[in-house]
């Protein structure tokens, strides 16, 4: 009787003979009719009142990645990205920042960072996207490089990291530019309890520049490492929407992020390679949210942030 229980756990759990990662999906059937079989009957009446989640079911674009993947040259980084997203069914990812990285990097540095991922970029055959890398203390030197790669280059948004807090004056002509051009601005945000890095921005610090720019679309990466904090952070902030990349796949921050902001405000990205894309898809297909919000996160919000500037750039979502 127990054996014929774990067979209809992993029936229900089982691809479809379509689906291009069967492998893979079965190994996760498995796992979950494992634990269906093994939990208390408190908890397998909670587990088999929830529809399975497999990556079958979903489309799925990464918000969040960097060139950290095994090769010596952007293009042989990108080909090992692509290969482990296609295991993960993984359909498109955005990619910023180049090699090696720089807590406050010079002009000439961000240049030759944003040349490595226009030619990862290239190199993908449109499977990635990229997001210019500025440092606005550098903030004459970041307008020319947000129109070489964005304006008149292939990338589609600004990636802002720790060279200087996000709430500064020095940012603002940079995210006039931004919204001038359609282009999403995805800030760096974290809280840490030992104390942050000199220009490490937090998820407050971005609410209040998405105040002075209504207009602009803001992401706010990590949702501020300490998500609950994060979130309220940002709960006021209209233009901001969390994104849940880094970190461990902690039960209930999907689930409190769609709650304080809606679906429609949480964004799906992985940080790859610094963290698994397994574990941070974890946080999406575990949580307690409707079929559909999963979807909007998994890839509705992204696409639907990046549709005005695709238009302008002609590229088919």
């Amino acid at each position: 009787m127990q054996n014929a229980s774990f067979d209809s756990k992993l029936q229900r759990t089982m691809p479809s003979s379509n689906c291009r990662i069967t492998r893979r999906a079965m190994l996760i059937g498995a796992a979950q009719a494992g634990i269906a079989a093994s939990v208390s009957s408190r908890y397998t009446s909670c587990l088999a009142s929830e529809p399975s989640a497999s990556l079958c079911d979903y489309p799925v674009w990464d918000m969040h990645g960097h060139l950290s993947s095994p090769g010596n040259t952007p293009e042989e980084k990108m080909d090992n990205l692509l290969k482990f997203a296609d295991r993960m069914g993984i359909e498109r990812v955005i990619v910023f920042m180049g090699y090696p990285w720089a807590y406050d990097p010079s002009p000439d540095e961000v240049r030759r960072q944003n040349d490595q991922v226009l030619q990862a970029v290239e190199h993908s055959r449109g499977r990635a996207f990229g997001f210019v890398y500025l440092n606005p203390k550098h903030t004459e030197e970041s307008l020319d490089e947000l129109d070489r790669c964005v304006r008149d280059g292939p990338m589609v948004g600004i990636k802002l990291w720790v060279a200087i807090r996000c709430h500064e004056k020095c940012l603002d002509p940079i995210v006039r530019r931004a919204t001038q051009l359609k282009a999403p601005v995805l800030q760096h945000t974290w809280y840490k309890i030992t104390g942050n890095l000199p220009g490490e921005s937090t998820a407050t610090d971005l609410a209040e520049l998405a105040r002075r720019h209504p207009k602009a679309s803001f992401i706010a990466a990590h949702s501020g490492g300490d998500w609950e904090r994060g979130i309220r952070a940002i709960r006021s902030t209209l233009n901001v929407t969390a994104e849940i990349c880094g970190g461990d796949p902690t039960a209930g921050f999907v689930e409190m992020a769609v709650r304080e902001l809606g679906a429609e405000r949480v964004m799906y990205g992985s940080d790859f390679a610094g963290r698994s894309f397994a574990s941070q898809l974890a946080k999406v297909l575990g949580a307690n949210v409707p079929e559909n919000a999963k979807r909007l996160i998994l890839a509705g919000n992204i696409k639907r942030m990046l549709a005005p500037i695709f238009a302008e750039k002609r590229i088919p979502l």
